[in-house]
C-alpha cells in the first residue's frame, strides 16, 4: 500500500472519529459519501443513504439554490450556512454547515460538515475553533511491521517532514516528560489502554500538545495503534494564567474576596480564612448574608450595582469573625467581567486600632439594641443566666459534676495512657474519645474510629487488622485494617464489649507488643497506636461469665472514665437543648430562638434513659412540628409517666445506708485495716461503727487482725 493511499485510510478513519456529521457531494447534489454520525441523525443506514441527495433531505433547496452554492463553494472554497435538513421520518431540525471544495480523483466534491443546533450551542463552539479542528493531525501506527503513517497536520504541529521523527523512540525527544510518553505508549501496545493527555514539549517557551490514541485489537491482540495530536498551548497558556492569578489572590496578605451579584462567595484569600476564623467548607458555602445578617437584599442589589456604575468603590464597614467578636475594616471593592456577567472583588483591610473608639460605641449600642429585643421578647419570664461552654472538642457543658469528666480528660489527654471509657448509651463517649485525641501529643495523627458492635462477627478482624489477597473468599485485594491505618495516631474501639472474645487475643497482643499479623499475611507488622475503648456494659459481669478475658480488661482499663448520664447532670439540659433548637431550626429553615421556661422545667424533670441522643432526637422532632421563635411544649414532650417525681428519690440517709453496704459487701463485711471500709470512706473506723448502728446495719463484722 503506497504512501496516499495509506494517508488516505487515515483522514478516512479521522472524518469517522470527529464528533460531527460529514457528507460529500457532486455537483448534482448527489450524495456519495456520508459518514455513521451523518447517517444516524438522519436514521438512514449507509445504502439508503447513497441513494438521496441535497434535495431529499433539504425540501428548501431548489435546482437554481444549489447551482448558486456550488458557484461560490467553488470559488470561495469554504462557506458557512445555516439551514433545515428532514430526518426519515419526516421530522425537521436546524443545522449548520460548513462547506469545503476540493477534487478527488479528477472530480470536483463538496464535504460538507453539519451540525445539529436545533437543540445545543455547539455550533458557536465549532465556529470559534474551526481553524484548531482543521489543525488535528493523525497516525497509525503498525505494531506488525513497525511502519507509521502521519498526515501532513500531524507532521506540521511537530514542525517536521519527516514521519520518522514521530516514531515511538523519536517522539520522546519532543516532550519534557519522556518517560510519561514512554509509559502511554507502553501501555497502549501492552495492555491495550487508551489515553487522552495533555504533554509539555521541551521548547522555550513549551508548548502544549494533545495526544490521544486508541489500540486497536485484532482478536486479544493489539495490531495496530491509531491517535491524533493536537497543538493546545494557547487552552492551556489561559488556563496557567488563570492558576497564577488565583495562586496571587489566596496568598495575598490581605484579605481579599469576590462575590457575584447573588451575594455568592466565589473564591477568597487564605488571609481571609485566618482573621475571620471560618473553615473552608464554611466559606464555600456562604453568601454575604451569612457573614453580615445586617446586610438585606435590597440594601445588597444597589450596592453592586453601584459599583458595576462606578467600576471601583471604597467604604469602611464593620466585619464579624466566626466567634461573634466585630472588627472595622476598609474596603475597596473593585468591578470585575468575566463571562458576561459581573462580580465584586473585595480588598479588606483591619484598621482596628484607628476605629477602636467607633467600634466601642457601635457594640456599646448593639449590647443595648439586644438587651431591649431581651425583654420584649421574654416578657413571660425572666431567664436565669447560665454559663454555656462550648469548647474545642464541641462539648457543652456547664454543670460542676461533668467539669470533673472533662478534668480527668485533661489530665490524661496528654499522655500515652490506654483509657476505658464507661457509661450508658447516649451519652457522648466519641465526643470524649475525640478530645482525648485532640488534647494528646498524636493530635496531628489520625484519631480512627471503630464500632466493633456495627461489623459483622467474621469481618471484624479484617476491619481492625487487615488482609492480604486470597485470605478468603471474596479477598480480592490487600486491604489495610485500622490498626495500620492508626500508626502514630489513636485508634477508638467503640462497643468493645461486643468484640468476639476469640479476638480478643489479638488485641491484648497490640497493646502489650505493639505488633499483629494481618489474615493471610507472613509478616508481622509493629504499630505505635493509643488505644481508647468505650462501652456500656458492665465487663465484670462479662469476664465472670466468660465472654470478656479478664487480662484484657486490666489492660484497657488503666484509666477509666466514666460518662456521667444525662440526669447526673441536669444543669446542662437547658444548654444542650437550646443548641440543638439552634443546629435544627438552622437546618429546617425555622424561626426558633428559644426555649420557654415551661419547656425547660418539662425537660428538667424528664429522666432521659437515651441521654443526650434521646434530647437530641426530641428537639429536632419539635422543630419539624411545632412553629414560631418560642419553642413550648407539645404533643412532641415525652410521657408524663416517664417524668421524675418524688418517689423517685431517696432519703440522704437511705443513700448513705446503701452506700456503706456496698462498701461492706466489697471488702466482705471488713471494716478496720488497710482493706477496711473506713479506709475506703475515709472514715474512722469508730466513726463507722457509730453511723452503721445507728443506720441500722448489722451483719458479721470482720476486725483487723
Amino acid at each position: 500500500m503506497n504512501q496516499d493511499k495509506q494517508e488516505s485510510l487515515v483522514k478516512e478513519w479521522l472524518v469517522e472519529a470527529l464528533p460531527y456529521e460529514v457528507m460529500w457531494m457532486n455537483d448534482g447534489g448527489n450524495i456519495v459519501y456520508a459518514n455513521t454520525k451523518f447517517c444516524d441523525r438522519l436514521g438512514y443506514k449507509k445504502s439508503e443513504i447513497l441513494k438521496l441527495s441535497i434535495f431529499d433531505i433539504n425540501s428548501t433547496v431548489t435546482t437554481e439554490s444549489w447551482i448558486n452554492h456550488w458557484e461560490i463553494v467553488k470559488k470561495e472554497k469554504t462557506h458557512r450556512f445555516k439551514g433545515t435538513h428532514k430526518n426519515k421520518s419526516g421530522k425537521f431540525y436546524e443545522v449548520e454547515v460548513i462547506a469545503q471544495f476540493f477534487s478527488n480523483n479528477g472530480k470536483n466534491i463538496v464535504c460538507a460538515i453539519v451540525n445539529d443546533i436545533s437543540e445545543s450551542s455547539f455550533y458557536k463552539n465549532l465556529m470559534d475553533n474551526t481553524q484548531t479542528i482543521a489543525h488535528v493531525g493523525g497516525w497509525k501506527l503498525n505494531l506488525q511491521d513497525g511502519s507509521l503513517i502521519a498526515t501532513t497536520e500531524a507532521l506540521k504541529i511537530f514542525n517536521t517532514e519527516d514521519t520518522r521523527d514521530l516514531t515511538p523512540a523519536n517522539i520522546l525527544h519532543y516532550f519534557k516528560d519522556s518517560e510519561k510518553v514512554k509509559n502511554l505508549l507502553r501501555g497502549a501496545m501492552k495492555k491495550a489502554a487508551s489515553y487522552d493527555e495533555i504533554l509539555e514539549t521541551k521548547e522555550n517557551p513549551p508548548r502544549y500538545i494533545r495526544a490521544t490514541a486508541k489500540p486497536v485489537l485484532k482478536g486479544d491482540r493489539v495490531y495496530k495503534i491509531v491517535g491524533v495530536y493536537q497543538d493546545v498551548t494557547q487552552q492551556k497558556t489561559k488556563e496557567n494564567a488563570l492558576q497564577l492569578y488565583k495562586e496571587i489572590i489566596d496568598n495575598a496578605e490581605d484579605m481579599i474576596y469576590v462575590y457575584n451579584r447573588n451575594g455568592d462567595i466565589i473564591h477568597y484569600s487564605n488571609s481571609l480564612i485566618k482573621q475571620l476564623g471560618f473553615s473552608k467548607k464554611q466559606l464555600s458555602s456562604y453568601n454575604i448574608y451569612d457573614l453580615d445578617p445586617a446586610v438585606t437584599p435590597e440594601w445588597w442589589a444597589s450596592h453592586f450595582d453601584e459599583i458595576v456604575t462606578k467600576g471601583s468603590l471604597r467604604f469602611e464597614w464593620l466585619v464579624i469573625r466566626e466567634d461573634g467578636t466585630k472588627f472595622p475594616v476598609d474596603i475597596t471593592a473593585n468591578h470585575l467581567r468575566y463571562n458576561n456577567e459581573d462580580y465584586n472583588c473585595a480588598i479588606v483591610r483591619d484598621v482596628s486600632e484607628r476605629k477602636i473608639r467607633d467600634l466601642k460605641l457601635y457594640e456599646a449600642l448593639e449590647e443595648i439594641k439586644s438587651l431591649k429585643e431581651r425583654l420584649e421578647n421574654e416578657n413571660e419570664y425572666l431567664q436565669e443566666e447560665i454559663s454555656s461552654k462550648i469548647n474545642a472538642d464541641n462539648i457543652i457543658y456547664g454543670s460542676d459534676a461533668y467539669a470533673k469528666v472533662l478534668e480527668q480528660v485533661s489530665q490524661v489527654a496528654p499522655t500515652e495512657t490506654t483509657v476505658l471509657i464507661t457509661g450508658e448509651s447516649g451519652t457522648g463517649k466519641e465526643l470524649i474519645a475525640s478530645a482525648l485525641h485532640t488534647n494528646s501529643l498524636r493530635k496531628e495523627r489520625p484519631l480512627i474510629k471503630i464500632n466493633c458492635a456495627t461489623l459483622p462477627k467474621e469481618l471484624i478482624e479484617s476491619e481492625l487488622f487487615g488482609h492480604k489477597k486470597g485470605a478468603f473468599t471474596g479477598a480480592v485485594a490487600d486491604k489495610i485494617g485500622k490498626f495500620a491505618l492508626a500508626d502514630g495516631g489513636t485508634i477508638f474501639l467503640d462497643e468493645i464489649g461486643e468484640m468476639p472474645i476469640d479476638l480478643q487475643s489479638k488485641l491484648l497482643r497490640v497493646l502489650q507488643e505493639g505488633e499483629f499479623d494481618e489474615l493471610g499475611g507472613s509478616k508481622t507488622i509493629k504499630v505505635d497506636v493509643r488505644v481508647i475503648a468505650a462501652t456500656n456494659r458492665r465487663l465484670e459481669e462479662m469476664i465472670k461469665e466468660g465472654s470478656f478475658r479478664e487480662d484484657l480488661y486490666y489492660r484497657l482499663n488503666v484509666f477509666p472514665i466514666y460518662n456521667i448520664p444525662l440526669r447526673a447532670r441536669r444543669e446542662d439540659i437547658p444548654l444542650l437543648a437550646q443548641y440543638f433548637l439552634e443546629k435544627y431550626s438552622a437546618k429546617a429553615g425555622k424561626a426558633f430562638k428559644r426555649l420557654s421556661k415551661k419547656t425547660i422545667t418539662a425537660l428538667m424533670a424528664y429522666s432521659f434513659p437515651g441521654n443526650i441522643r434521646e434530647l437530641e432526637n426530641l428537639i429536632e422532632r419539635a422543630v419539624i412540628v411545632e412553629s414560631g421563635t418560642t419553642l413550648n411544649p407539645g404533643q412532641w414532650m415525652p410521657n408524663a409517666d416517664v417524668l421524675i417525681s418524688a418517689d423517685d428519690f431517696k432519703s440522704f440517709e437511705a443513700m448513705q445506708r446503701d452506700y456503706i453496704i456496698k462498701t461492706l459487701n466489697y471488702t466482705n463485711w471488713r471494716v478496720s485495716g488497710n482493706k477496711g471500709a473506713a479506709t475506703i470512706l475515709n472514715m474512722k473506723d469508730k466513726t463507722l461503727f457509730a453511723k452503721m448502728k445507728r443506720l441500722g446495719i448489722e451483719k458479721q463484722i470482720v476486725l483487723k487482725e
